[in-house]
């Protein structure tokens, strides 16, 4: 099976019966990381809460003013590595939320990676090995291939993710971790 531009359609179809970060909530983040050119504590909580419920309580330990300074610096900076590793030095944050954030701000070139979007790139050669946790590093790893498909198959980056996400959710025999 390739990862084409069918692939992304029937899996974002199928995308709405997971347990991901729903498109429609990261997309109204976005708007108000638009908006305001930051986020607050309690706006990164409540990404971070979409993201991973467990974790989340550990963005309130972050001061309000680091949060919105953190996420206003990301809008200047492009290098990929560096804006993960902005977020990820905040509590609450390793690279999976962290993604959440950046595809949030930027849908057609960021998208939401974690374990699930891991082991599809590692399918379909991508990536190697398996991964349980995920750094800065790592979301460069993974979101290089995602961009590649993305040009490939005319679909913006988040969807793909999106797409990644929902077929490893469909194909995985036995539990995620």
């Amino acid at each position: 099976m390739d990862v084409d531009q069918r692939f992304i359609e029937d899996n974002l179809a199928y995308y709405e019966e997971t347990q991901g970060v729903l498109p429609e909530r990261l997309a109204a983040f976005g708007e108000t990381y638009h908006d305001q050119g930051f986020l607050t504590r309690d706006q990164l909580h409540d990404i971070a809460y979409e993201s991973s419920t467990r974790s989340a309580y550990h963005v309130k330990k972050n001061p309000d003013n680091r949060c919105k300074t953190v996420t206003q610096i990301i809008y200047d900076v492009t290098d990929d590595f560096s804006r993960a590793a902005l977020l990820t030095s905040l509590n609450g944050f390793k690279a999976p939320t962290a993604s959440c954030v950046l595809a949030a701000q930027r849908p057609d070139e960021d998208a939401v990676v974690d374990t699930r979007v891991w082991a599809s790139l590692n399918r379909f050669d991508y990536v190697e090995g398996r991964k349980e946790s995920f750094d800065a590093d790592d979301y460069t790893v993974m979101i290089e291939p995602i961009r590649r498909i993305a040009n490939q198959t005319g679909c913006r980056p988040v969807d793909v993710g999106y797409a990644l996400f929902a077929y490893d959710d469909k194909v995985r025999d036995g539990t995620l971790h």
